[in-house]
């Protein structure tokens, strides 16, 4: 499955919630999504809290699986080829330098 099948699944999902419907609990907003998507994200670091190793690879997994649908979400509802920005982005970056003594 590529990325765009990945968003039309994420957003079969959201559909059948409800979560898109006016006067929905979860109202699907770009600022809604994007503190979603950080409490999600915070979530990855608890399988890392106190620990330098990996105890629970499924729970990561699912943590990681949550943190990939809200960024799909957010890329598709802001109208984001995320595909594009990925290479766009990767092609940036071959020409940055991280290190200040090189």
């Amino acid at each position: 499955m590529n990325i765009a099948e990945l968003t039309e699944e994420m957003h079969r999902f959201v559909q059948a919630k409800g979560w898109y419907e006016p006067g929905t609990p979860r109202p699907q907003t770009l600022r809604n999504l994007a503190i979603s998507l950080v409490l999600e994200s915070s979530e990855v670091l608890e399988h890392f809290q106190w620990r330098n190793e990996l105890n629970d690879p499924a729970g990561l997994a699912a943590e990681l699986a949550d943190v990939t649908l809200y960024l799909l979400q957010i890329a598709s509802v802001a109208e984001i080829d995320l595909e594009q920005a990925i290479l766009d982005k990767l092609e940036r970056n071959y020409q940055r330098t991280w290190d200040r003594d090189k």
